[in-house]
């Protein structure tokens, strides 16, 4: 029998595949911000923050507005909220309104997060962690397309705030089609959902134990991202010496890694490989991968290192919020927002402490932070 929900999670991945874009947004026109908002480029880095303040705000209700009202409400408020930001950064001159819109992009991220990985958990039961592993596929996907399409309105003399608005388009238009798809009964699954949980693990999981476990690895995954996601381009521009087109590029070749990555984790998940294995393994790749980059800064190396970064850092997130559902299924919402506030927390912090050692000292000391502390 065909699954009923395959065109509802259509749109819900269409979300995240424009979210990825979203994500690398601001870092890939750093400097058109800088000059709109008459400020530098570290406190345009601050905009990713704001976006993490969002997040943290929205995470202390929409997971239970997610397990109350449904998964579909929560999302579609999500896509229309995302109109503010995607409007209002690219027509307003006010830094502080900016920083207002960010806000907003963040409680609409939080949105849909709280009611998409439930709802996709919920669509496809048997397969919920390659439903959940393939939302970062969506978002690798838009973060890969986007440098070519801000380097095709560079190359055109187009204003680079087209961007912005093709994607508030195409938001309202997916929260439209989702009105009319049918998503599953959240009060209903989760009930059936609960008595597998308890047959495969000897005792109850405890929040203080196993679910503050994988909080950490949600805020660890983030803040690796969100190092790289913010700082690559200015790390081609200022310590490797790359045109402003190939450093913005280097975005793309960051997330064709996380691509191939998520990919691979959809196929070879819990058959081959187990996800605490995934949890150890990638760390490591990671950190030899940024070895190589500072190491050897020749533009060949610097595009293979950048792929390897990307697929050593895709797809943990995506793994903890499918254990943390697993482990409190009767409140998959809620307890999957843990996961996010610590991953908002991430995208606060980050941004605060790597603007202040760009300012202080360079780039490059902003990749040593993320290692130094073993954040991963």
């Amino acid at each position: 029998m065909k699954n009923p929900y395959i065109k509802s999670s259509l749109g819900m991945y269409l979300n995240y595949f424009m979210l990825g874009m979203i994500n690398i947004i601001v870092a890939s026109n750093m400097d058109s911000l800088s000059e709109r908002y008459h400020v530098d480029i570290p406190k345009i880095s601050l905009l990713v923050s704001a976006i993490g303040i969002g997040k943290l705000i929205a995470l202390f209700f929409s997971g239970r507005l997610a397990d109350s009202w449904g998964r579909k409400p929560v999302i579609i408020t999500g896509n229309f909220l995302y109109l503010l930001f995607l409007i209002g950064i690219p027509t307003t001159t006010s830094y502080t309104l900016a920083f207002i819109f960010a806000i907003s992009a963040g409680i609409a991220n939080s949105l849909l997060d709280s009611g998409t990985y439930p709802a996709l958990s919920e669509s496809f039961p048997k397969k919920a962690s390659s439903a959940s592993v393939l939302v970062k596929a969506s978002v690798s996907i838009g973060a890969t397309v986007l440098p070519f399409i801000l380097a095709f309105l560079v190359a055109h003399d187009i204003f680079w705030g087209w961007a912005f608005f093709g994607l508030g388009l195409l938001y309202l238009l997916v929260g439209i089609y989702l009105l009319f798809m049918p998503f599953p009964n959240h009060k209903q699954v989760s009930s059936q959902d609960a008595l597998p949980v308890q047959d495969q693990l000897k005792e109850e999981p405890k929040m203080l134990g196993e679910g503050l476990a994988v909080v950490l690895m949600g805020f660890t995954s983030t803040a690796l991202f969100v190092v790289w996601q913010t700082w690559l381009p200015q790390l081609g521009l200022k310590l490797i010496g790359l045109g402003t087109e190939q450093a913005t590029q280097l975005l793309s070749y960051f997330s064709i890694g996380a691509l191939v990555s998520v990919l691979l984790l959809s196929i070879v998940l819990d058959k081959f490989i187990s996800p605490i294995m995934v949890a150890i393994i990638y760390p490591i790749g990671a950190f030899l991968a940024m070895l190589a980059l500072f190491q050897v800064e020749t533009y060949s190396i610097v595009i293979v290192s950048t792929f390897f970064l990307g697929l050593f850092t895709a797809g943990i997130f995506q793994l903890a919020m499918s254990i943390m559902m697993k482990l409190f299924p009767t409140n998959k919402a809620t307890a999957s927002s843990y996961v996010n506030i610590a991953a908002s927390s991430a995208f606060i912090l980050v941004p605060l402490i790597t603007s202040g050692l760009v300012s202080t000292y360079d780039i490059k000391m902003t990749f040593f932070f993320r290692y130094d502390h073993r954040s991963y």
